[in-house]
């Protein structure tokens, strides 16, 4: 099957608008987070689980002789001070999101504080934060509650460290928690529920569950079991777990196929709630479900050929149609504060302009690997 004919793709120069955007307006600890992902994906891909084993960061970031452009971003959110890496406005998950960050500033400076500021928030998530009733652990710091973005929080920084400590069992505790919050959150459409709780809640901290299947959230859920995946397999582990292996790449299938069958807005975008026609199409989820389809596309092409690849260079030409091309914000985006929240965003979402970063990147990528092929 030969590729769709698109205009060309998105330039790097409107790319680096995206990016600042997403830069000048990130505020939130998981914000934080995914744009240091964004920014390691698009300028120093040698540094991603996609590209190095773990074991080589080290020497990577030797190599750059300091000039790592993420780092100075990054370093003024982590704190080395407290239980957890920043504020988590209730979440247990969110601060997690700086745990790789903090683990690559201690890779590039040794003596400094942050492998034990990791450490510390590492134990804070096993033996402190609630655990939902089968052992999954909990998003939010009051109640036991399950979201489908905690897959890019925390997994990915589990099996980081993991690998980072030569632990299997923290790399296996990865690949557990996904299998966990699958149970709790998947459709039988494949696609996930955004957030369900479990038990009272403490006063004043009252939680709603949200079972509709929001666009974000499943990208959030598809685009953290790639890490994941990429993580086990730069491995030494990688000959011990493949039926860990096969599990996420399923998973990460079902929410794709999930999301394909559900792509019929005239928008050429995924609707904010895939399958509710009463939403508009929404630019942040599909732009992060794409960059997954691309990922994997790398990571296993035996299984996410160009029926999958097709979609998603489609999706990326829309996505990139919706970029404004003199301030770099795409819209329409959703509020990532009130997901349900009927009208458009106005102005910029961070989250979602790191996704678009992060769909280049991952495009990028693949059209290397496919050129070599």
């Amino acid at each position: 099957m030969s590729q769709p004919a698109i205009s060309e793709p998105v330039s790097t120069s409107l790319i680096d608008k995206v990016l600042s955007q997403a830069q000048a307006t990130a505020s939130h600890s998981w914000e934080f987070g995914v744009v240091f992902e964004a920014l390691l994906e698009y300028h120093n891909p040698s540094l991603t689980v996609f590209h190095t084993p773990v074991s080589q960061h080290k020497k990577h970031l030797s190599d750059s002789n300091g000039d790592v452009k993420v780092l100075k971003y990054i370093k003024p959110f982590i704190r080395t001070d407290s239980t957890t890496l920043c504020k988590g406005n209730g979440s247990s998950a969110d601060p997690a999101s700086l745990g790789i960050p903090a683990l690559f500033l201690s890779l590039s400076d040794p003596n400094s504080t942050y492998l034990p500021a990791a450490q510390r928030q590492i134990n804070h998530l096993l033996t402190s934060v609630p655990r939902l009733p089968n052992g999954a652990i909990s998003h939010r710091e009051a109640i036991a509650s399950a979201w489908a973005d905690f897959i890019y929080m925390v997994p990915p920084f589990l099996a980081y460290y993991g690998m980072y400590t030569d632990d299997e069992g923290m790399v296996r505790e990865a690949v557990r928690q996904c299998r966990l919050y699958h149970k709790m959150l998947r459709t039988e459409k494949g696609l996930w529920k955004h957030i369900v709780n479990v038990g009272d809640s403490a006063p004043g901290e009252r939680e709603e569950d949200d079972k509709g299947l929001w666009n974000t959230s499943n990208g959030w859920a598809a685009a953290g079991m790639a890490r994941v995946l990429a993580t086990v397999r730069g491995s030494r582990f990688v000959g011990q777990m493949h039926e860990e292996q096969s599990f996420l790449v399923k998973l990460v299938e079902d929410i794709i196929c999930g999301a394909m069958d559900h792509d019929t807005d005239n928008s050429g975008l995924l609707r904010n709630y895939v399958d509710d026609e009463t939403w508009w199409g929404e630019v942040a989820g599909t732009a992060l479900l794409t960059a997954t389809v691309f990922r994997m596309a790398v990571l296993e092409p035996g299984i996410f050929g160009t029926k999958y690849t097709n979609w998603a260079l489609l999706r990326m030409d829309t996505v990139g149609r919706c970029i404004d091309v003199e301030t770099g914000i795409a819209a329409p985006v959703v509020n990532p504060l009130r997901e349900s929240q009927r009208t458009p965003l106005s102005g910029s979402n961070p989250e979602g302009q790191a996704f678009v970063v992060l769909m280049y990147a991952a495009w990028r990528d693949w059209k290397a690997r496919t050129a070599v092929i």
